[in-house]
C-alpha cells in the first residue's frame, strides 16, 4: 500500500519563503510519522497568470489543484498580510468546490513578522476551512520571523507545537510500511 497522500500548500509568492519552509518541514514530519508521500507547492508554482484564472480547469495550476483535492490530508499555510491570509491564497481556495474538502484533515499554519498576528489561524483560516466542512486539527501553528534560523524552523517551542499538530493526524491517517517520498514542486 502506498501510504497516505499529503499535500502541503504555502500561500506565498516569495522565494525563498518562510511559509514554504514551514510547510516543507511539516510535510517531512507527517511522512516520517505516517509514511506515504508529500506534494509541496506554493503560489509561485501556480504560474504567472494564476491570479486572472476564473475556472478551476484553466491553467498550469491544475496538477497542484488535483493533488490538493486527492490528498488524504492537507497542510496549508499563508503568510500574514494586513491581518489575514494573502489574496492569492484565497483565490486558490475559491477555485475549490464547496463539498470537495468535507471531512478532510487539515493542519493550519501561518507565518508573520511578529506575534501580533498569531490569531490569524483562529479568526481567518479556521472559518474558511469550516465552510468546506474540513476537519481542522485542534492545534494550529503560527510562527514569527524570530522562530526561524538560517536553516529553517529554529524555535524549540514552535517545533514542539508542530510535532503536537502532526500527531493529531493519527486519528485520520494510519502508519504504512511504504518508503517515504517527498516530492517538492
Amino acid at each position: 500500500m502506498p501510504g497516505p497522500r499529503i499535500v502541503a500548500f504555502a500561500g506565498s509568492w516569495s522565494r525563498p519563503s518562510k511559509t514554504r519552509s514551514l510547510v516543507e518541514e511539516a510535510a517531512r514530519r507527517v511522512v516520517a510519522r505516517f509514511g506515504g508521500s508529500a506534494h509541496v507547492f506554493d503560489i509561485a508554482d501556480l504560474g504567472p497568470d494564476f491570479g486572472s484564472l476564473r475556472q478551476p480547469q484553466d491553467g498550469p495550476h491544475t496538477r497542484h489543484l488535483d493533488a490538493f483535492l486527492a490528498a488524504d490530508a492537507l497542510i496549508v499555510a499563508s503568510p500574514v498580510y494586513k491581518g489575514s491570509y494573502t489574496g492569492l491564497f484565497k483565490h486558490f481556495i475559491d477555485l475549490i468546490e464547496p463539498v470537495a474538502l468535507v471531512g478532510k484533515p487539515v493542519l493550519l499554519a501561518a507565518t508573520g513578522g511578529g506575534d501580533r498576528h498569531a490569531l490569524v489561524i483562529e479568526h481567518q483560516l479556521r472559518p474558511v476551512f469550516g465552510f468546506f466542512e474540513a476537519h481542522t486539527l485542534a492545534t494550529g501553528l503560527y510562527v514569527s520571523a524570530s522562530d526561524f534560523g538560517p536553516d529553517g524552523l529554529a524555535s524549540e517551542a514552535a517545533s514542539a507545537r508542530l510535532d503536537r499538530a502532526v500527531a493529531q493526524f493519527a486519528a485520520h491517517l494510519s502508519r504504512h510500511d511504504a518508503a517515504p517520498l517527498l516530492a517538492v514542486g
